[in-house]
């Protein structure tokens, strides 16, 4: 089962841990707030698990196919 991530924008503190991580996933968006590109490259589920632990404002979150939230 693949995850997929979104940013909780309200979580963001803008350190660019993810962005400088992950270029071909994660930029910044007008509000200098990380967000993932449309045309983001796929990552395994571990890469998204260790990119969210990473994330300093813990505003990396994951889900399922399903839309179910993965804790990690």
């Amino acid at each position: 089962m693949h995850y997929s991530a979104r940013i909780d924008k309200d979580l963001c503190v803008s350190a660019g841990k993810c962005v400088a991580d992950e270029p071909a996933v994660f930029a910044f968006d007008a509000d200098e707030l990380a967000e993932v590109k449309a045309d983001a490259a796929v990552l395994s589920n571990e890469a998204l698990v260790r990119l969210a632990r990473q994330c300093p404002g813990r505003a990396i979150l994951l889900t399922d196919e399903n839309g179910t939230d993965v804790p990690f």
